[in-house]
C-alpha cells in the first residue's frame, strides 16, 4: 500500500527561494501549500509547476506577518490536507532605514513578518506533528543579518530571533520526533523588484570564495535534506549556504 504524501507549507513561495523549495519538495513527494501575500499570479504558477511534478498544491494568499493571516494559512492547509508535516517559514522583508529614524511600527512589522510569523505558524502546526511524532520546521536567517546590518537593525534582530527559535524548539520538541533548523543563505541570485537590492546582491560576489552567487535551487536542496527522513538526526542547527563566505 502506498504511503500518503506528506504536506509542506512554504511561506513566500511565489518566487525565488520559496518557489525553488516548493518545486523541490513536490519532487520529493510532498503536497505543497503555496503562500504569498500579493503576487497571486506568481503563486498560481508555482502551484501549477508543483502539480506538474505529480503533487497536489493549495494556494493561500494571506499575510504571514499577522496572527490572523497565519491562522488563515494554517487552518486552510489543515482543512485540506489534515495536517502540516513540514513548515518552511521563508517569507521575509528587509527594509532599510537608520535606527534612530525608525518608528516602532516599522520595527514591529519586520519582527512580525520575519520572526512572529514563524512563531505563530509553529504553534498552529506543531500539534499535528506531535500527534504523529514526526515533523519538520525550518526558519530562515541570513548571512548579513547574522553579521549585523547598517540600517537594518530590525532585520538583524528578527533573523537572530529565527535562529534562537530553531534552537529552542529543537530542544523542546525533539522528544516528540520534530526537528527544527535554521537555514542562512548568502547572496542568492533572485528576481527583485528593488533594483538597488538586486545590485547590492550582485556586488556581494567578491566576498564569496566560490566566486559566484548561489542559486535558489541550492538552498532548496539543503531544505530538502533537512525535511527528509535522512535529516531526522539534524536539529537545532544553523545551516549556512553561502559559498564559503565567512560570517
Amino acid at each position: 500500500m502506498t504511503e500518503p504524501r506528506r504536506t509542506a507549507l512554504i511561506t513566500g513561495a511565489g518566487q525565488n527561494i520559496g518557489r525553488a523549495i516548493a518545486l523541490r519538495l513536490a519532487a520529493d513527494g510532498f503536497n505543497v501549500v503555496v503562500n504569498g501575500l500579493s503576487k497571486r499570479a506568481a503563486c498560481d504558477e508555482t502551484a501549477r509547476e508543483v502539480r506538474a511534478n505529480g503533487a497536489d498544491a493549495l494556494v493561500v494568499m494571506a499575510d504571514a506577518g499577522t496572527r490572523e493571516g497565519c491562522h488563515q494559512i494554517a487552518d486552510t492547509a489543515i482543512e485540506r490536507f489534515g495536517r502540516v508535516d513540514a513548515l518552511v517559514h521563508n517569507a521575509a522583508i528587509r527594509p532599510e532605514k537608520p535606527f534612530l529614524e525608525m518608528d516602532e511600527a516599522e520595527f514591529q512589522r519586520v519582527l512580525d513578518v520575519n520572526l512572529m510569523g514563524a512563531i505563530w505558524l509553529s504553534r498552529l502546526c506543531l500539534p499535528g506533528m506531535i500527534e504523529q511524532r514526526w515533523g519538520r520546521i525550518i526558519t530562515f536567517a541570513g548571512m548579513n543579518a547574522i553579521q549585523g546590518y547598517n540600517g537594518r537593525a530590525h532585520v538583524s534582530v528578527s533573523k537572530h530571533g529565527a535562529w534562537g527559535l530553531a534552537k529552542a524548539l529543537a530542544k523542546e520538541f525533539g522528544p516528540q520526533g520534530v526537528t527544527v533548523n535554521c537555514v542562512s543563505p548568502g547572496p542568492i541570485r533572485s528576481v527583485r523588484d528593488d533594483e538597488a537590492m538586486a545590485a547590492h546582491i550582485e556586488g556581494q560576489v567578491a566576498r564569496i570564495p566560490m566566486g559566484r552567487l548561489g542559486e535558489p535551487e541550492e538552498v532548496a536542496a539543503v531544505v530538502s535534506m533537512l525535511v527528509s527522513e535522512g535529516g531526522g538526526f539534524t536539529s537545532g542547527q544553523l545551516i549556512q549556504v553561502n559559498g564559503g563566505a565567512q560570517t
